[in-house]
């Protein structure tokens, strides 16, 4: 298959950090690249299917700790891509899902660069598939949100936070932890149940996931005691009940925390 030809470039999804979760075509395309530009939360297994004849630029986003500003990485792109180069951009999860795709697409187009993507498993899936449940539930979760909680510095995050309280919608909050306590008390003053349930899912598909079943009023106790540094996601709502109930069997209140056996326990006093 050809196409991936010299001058070409491909928004490229590296899913949540399991290698063996990527598509074969992102695969295909990694190992046929000539430069690779890629996120921080790229898996290191992901990166480890870059040839050694490719030139892998680091240009990783995390809250609050950018190594370059967009416009930068734009540049970058559309000049690898203007020397001829095959070029992957790699983001974790899926391109098309608060990867800022939008503004590397128009950058490339702009310049005249042939552009495609590739999706990839968005963190949602992945989490949902290590608590073993289900995101919508026949009669009770009708609809599945994606939402982002990141707002600039000093802004306020807007969300129709009414629309968000839905008690038949599945609720995944993608960057959530630093505003989890903003996320609990306006869903609840929205008229969403603090007892609804909740889970949060650290590093989802890796050796290092750790998992934890609480409620939306306590969310944020949640988020400042149980979570470590790495990247996670929020899911809310009644088909996060499935998770709880086969982890312990029977209903629980309060925090829970909930980790594979092969990762030690971590001291709940800790803050993310």
């Amino acid at each position: 298959m050809n196409d991936f030809e010299p001058g070409t470039v491909w928004l490229v999804g590296a899913g949540p950090g399991d290698p063996e979760l990527l598509t074969r075509k992102a695969e295909r395309l990694i190992r046929a690249a000539d430069v690779v530009f890629y996120d921080a939360l790229v898996g290191p297994g992901v990166l480890e299917l870059v040839p050694s004849s490719a030139r892998q630029v680091s240009v990783g986003k995390r809250s609050g700790r950018h190594s370059k500003d967009q416009k930068t990485i734009d540049a970058l792109i559309v000049e690898a891509a203007l020397e001829g180069a095959r070029v992957v951009r790699l983001k974790g999860g899926d391109p098309a899902i608060f990867g800022r795709a939008t503004e590397e697409l128009d950058a490339c187009l702009a310049a005249g660069v042939p552009v495609q993507i590739c999706p990839g498993i968005t963190a949602a899936s992945a989490a949902a598939a290590g608590l073993n449940l289900s995101l919508t539930l026949r009669g009770q979760a009708r609809r599945l949100t994606f939402v982002t909680a990141h707002a600039r510095a000093g802004e306020e995050l807007k969300l129709d936070w009414q629309a968000l309280a839905d008690p038949d919608t599945t609720l995944a909050v993608y960057m959530g932890k630093a505003a989890a306590s903003v996320v609990s008390a306006r869903l609840i003053e929205a008229g969403l149940p603090g007892d609804t349930p909740v889970a949060l899912v650290e590093n989802a598909s890796l050796p290092t996931e750790r998992r934890f079943h609480t409620r939306l009023d306590l969310l944020p106790l949640a988020a400042r005691t149980a979570l470590g540094d790495g990247p996670a996601l929020i899911l809310i709502g009644k088909a996060v009940a499935q998770a709880g109930a086969q982890e312990t069997g029977s209903r629980q209140s309060g925090l829970v925390s909930r980790q594979p056996s092969a990762t030690p326990a971590r001291s709940p006093a800790r803050s993310g």
